[in-house]
């Protein structure tokens, strides 16, 4: 490897998202590394830790140039006390020991990258949710978010800078709500959730890739910052297209009732669907980020 070639760390980068950005990454000619528990299935370098305690793993902190940590437990399960407990415990835990393995590190990352999501923000079907004006309310989804990014920017680093991305649906064929939803169409069961009324803010993979590429080389950009395309659609127009999409004329719409009693038959909760996500990324878009996806149509002709 070339002295220049950028050292790319992923904790929690055995999923979708965190696999699509290690191929991003070493497309380009990084050198990507994945910090993993247990036999999890990787392309890449896969170092143990177990997101609790401090380990061999803290010699690849010195290593990387790029810390993005993507830890955490599905929130696609039943919200049951167990469950909100591993949910929240598991995003402060891997947070505060990655902020400790940072704090005595002589040569730490220059950027850390950790996750957040879009569901931080309320409710809307109007008002649409920027970094700086976006009401940030009071339920489960929303203080784990809060309590998350509490611990990731509690921790004092003088040298690395830190970026929260809070990021809505990601939109690609290998993983994350396309496959299910295109599945749920091709047996005609893809009309309107609820009432359609909602928002979905989304992202193509490809952009989502982009975009924290982008994050990585713009100096200027620190703390929270919305990673979601600039035109969220309501759930009726975009179930619609996916409809169009698959050559299918229509689509079995879903009552909320209906919605509840599936989602205890799989094993979920109803706000994956019902809750409107109204995100713009303001931050992203006055920094000079370009997307390549700026309506889903384009994105589900891609995929």
């Amino acid at each position: 490897m070339d002295a220049s070639t950028q050292h790319i760390l992923i904790a929690g980068g055995s999923g979708f998202l965190g696999q699509e950005l290690a191929r991003h990454f070493s497309t380009k000619g990084c050198e990507v590394k994945i910090l993993g528990r247990g036999k999890q299935k990787s392309e890449f370098e896969l170092i143990q830790w177990d997101a609790k305690h401090l380990g061999d793993w803290i010699a690849e902190i010195e290593w990387a140039d790029v810390l993005i940590n993507m830890t955490g437990k599905s929130v696609n399960c039943r919200y049951t006390e167990k469950a909100k407990k591993e949910i929240l415990r598991s995003r402060i835990d891997s947070t505060a020991i990655l902020c400790k393995a940072l704090s005595q590190a002589e040569n730490p990352p220059k950027i850390w990258i950790n996750s957040s999501s879009a569901s931080t923000y309320v409710h809307s079907e109007s008002q649409q949710m920027t970094e700086d004006e976006g009401i940030i309310g009071d339920d489960f989804s929303m203080n784990v978010c809060k309590a998350w990014e509490a611990e990731f920017f509690k921790c004092n680093l003088n040298h690395t800078r830190r970026v929260a991305t809070r990021t809505s649906i990601v939109l690609g064929k290998s993983g994350g709500a396309y496959p299910l939803m295109s599945r749920l169409v091709k047996f005609w069961l893809g009309g309107r959730q609820g009432n359609g009324r909602q928002f979905i803010s989304w992202i193509h993979i490809e952009d989502f890739c982009r975009a924290i590429d982008f994050i990585i080389e713009n100096q200027g950009i620190v703390g929270p910052i919305n990673v979601t395309s600039p035109t969220p659609i309501r759930n009726a127009e975009f179930m619609k297209l996916l409809q169009k999409r698959h050559g299918r004329s229509f689509g079995l719409s879903q009552s909320r009732s209906l919605l509840e009693f599936g989602a205890k038959l799989i094993g979920t909760e109803t706000e994956m669907v019902m809750k409107s996500r109204n995100v713009i990324p303001e931050r992203l878009t006055e920094s000079g980020f370009d997307f390549k996806y700026l309506d889903v149509e384009s994105a589900f002709n891609n995929l």
